[in-house]
């Protein structure tokens, strides 16, 4: 099936793996809160044991470096993408609203970034992301 759009998640690559495992579970549902639309139904086993819905489409991951992360967010948001973020600080706060405030204490062009997860239409995307890899 062809999608309209498509939804990516670009990870720091130089972080340990459990850092992007939690970089990406964190994007990814930031894309899910954003766009409720691309949620899919719920699942059932044929036991009929019921589980919960999943973003209906492919997320692709890829790889970046810290200067390659930044160069995504500025080319999302020069064309009104919106992306969800998230920054080295985070790893060290405990909760959502402390997330938050270390992000709005630093400048955009200051964010150590370690993720980004955008969902646009299908070329959008690819222009942002152009020169970037699958992670490995």
């Amino acid at each position: 099936m062809q999608f309209d759009t498509k939804i990516a998640v670009v990870i720091r690559t130089d972080l340990e793996v459990w850092q992007k495992l939690n970089v990406a579970s964190f994007l990814a549902g930031g894309i899910a809160a954003s766009f409720p639309e691309c949620i899919g139904e719920n699942y059932e086993d044929g036991s009929g044991t019921r589980y919960l819905s999943l973003i209906g489409q492919p997320i692709l991951i890829y790889g970046a470096d810290g200067p390659a992360l930044s160069r995504a967010l500025d080319r999302a948001l020069a064309r009104d993408v919106k992306p969800a973020l998230y920054t080295e600080d985070m790893f060290k706060t405990t909760h959502d609203a402390a997330n938050r405030e270390v992000v709005r204490a630093v400048a955009r062009t200051d964010l150590n970034l370690v993720g980004l997860a955008i969902r646009a239409e299908r070329k959008v995307v690819d222009k942002i992301l152009d020169g970037l890899k699958f992670h490995a």
